[in-house]
């Protein structure tokens, strides 16, 4: 009988966008795997379509509702029972929480995978003191807690939240590197473009007030903004302020895609003026097409850009300071720019290219057992 796997996460769209390579593998390697998410019809049929099993697990991913969390971890309970996995494995915050809670009541093996630190965790208050206590508890009959950069997994320790023994870092959730690969870069247009969520906490107002600055002496610049726009998150950017940047002639709002290569190959630079990530895909996709990157000098931003190689690193939340960075990249020659795309792609081969991931995800299979 193959091993069972269940992998689950916040929402159907990040567990296909970010993880869907990796789960096609294990299916096609003879594993049965089932997704568990908030049901999302689209997605769930892009899972069943490559043989995956899918289960809806209604999730509030931003309430702190006690009786909606107790109520989680019962339906949780409720799915580990109806399915009986070989080993749960868990992204985001409620799921990494409750489903472990829920799968270390019932003996099941667990691996949860810390993709970045959020407000709540982040904050100070009695909801960022729960989480930290809920985190604890959870992790404590972990087989290994993964983390995707080293700056959370030192969050983590300074808390004493997971002991250290059981402390692994992942590197990223992996790129692509044949299928986003090395794109030439555009000699007729200067474009900037940032790809993200519509969010304040992505760093899109500081990219909208450097490219006002930009535009003042660079007439010819463009700069674009690609992903979806976000209504339910409390830092959510609305259509009109992004209509009202466009009408002012700042910015070019291209809105979601399910191809971002497209929109790569047109710009010059990736920019992600972002507060905090685990280690942004973005990034990864537009260095694995040699795109310099602009970024800030935060958690999982700086895993990715090595500052004056592959691009540069500005201060969070400062306008001023990405516009200066921005302008450097518009100052250099192509040839520059082309070195340090030709950097960024040379070091997602060598560091973080999916096959890297795959290989860890295998070999700690191996040593469970699974």
């Amino acid at each position: 009988m193959s091993k069972h796997i269940v992998f689950s996460g916040n929402n159907a769209w990040g567990m296909w966008n970010f993880r869907s390579i990796l789960i096609k593998h294990f299916v096609d390697k003879g594993f049965r795997v089932t997704v568990t998410a908030p049901c999302d019809e689209m997605y769930f049929k892009k899972f069943e379509d490559i043989g995956c099993d899918t289960y809806d697990m209604p999730i509030d991913a931003k309430g702190i509702n006690p009786l909606a969390d107790l109520c989680l971890i019962l339906n949780y309970k409720k799915m580990f029972k109806k399915l009986n996995p070989d080993l749960s494995i868990t992204y985001t915050i409620k799921p990494n929480i409750y489903a472990s809670i829920a799968a270390e009541s019932l003996g099941i093996k667990y691996l949860p995978i810390t993709t970045g630190l959020g407000y709540t965790f982040l904050a100070e208050g009695i909801v960022s003191r729960i989480a930290r206590i809920l985190y604890k508890y959870a992790f404590r009959k972990a087989e290994q807690v993964w983390f995707l950069n080293k700056d959370d997994i030192i969050s983590f320790k300074e808390a004493k939240l997971v002991a250290d023994e059981k402390i692994v870092q992942l590197y990223g959730e992996g790129v692509d590197t044949r299928h986003f690969s090395m794109s030439p870069l555009p000699t007729d247009e200067l474009i900037f473009l940032l790809i993200g969520r519509m969010l304040k906490d992505k760093g899109v107002v500081e990219y909208v007030d450097a490219a006002r600055m930009l535009k003042k002496q660079y007439s010819n610049v463009r700069f674009q903004l690609l992903g979806a726009v976000w209504p339910d998150n409390p830092a959510a950017i609305t259509e009109e302020e992004i209509r009202t940047w466009e009408r002012e002639g700042i910015v070019e709002y291209l809105g979601r895609t399910s191809d971002v290569r497209i929109y790569i190959e047109k710009a010059m630079c990736v920019v992600l003026p972002s507060y905090r990530e685990g280690v942004p895909c973005t990034l990864m996709e537009a260095a694995s097409m040699a795109r310099p990157l602009v970024a800030t000098d935060v958690p999982g931003c700086h895993e990715v850009v090595v500052d004056g190689y592959n691009g540069f690193l500005c201060e969070a939340k400062k306008s001023e300071d990405l516009a200066a960075k921005m302008e450097k990249v518009i100052l250099m020659s192509q040839e520059e720019r082309v070195k340090m795309g030709a950097n960024g792609r040379q070091l997602m081969i060598d560091k973080f290219d999916i096959k890297h991931v795959i290989a860890q995800y295998e070999t700690t299979f191996n040593n469970l057992g699974i």
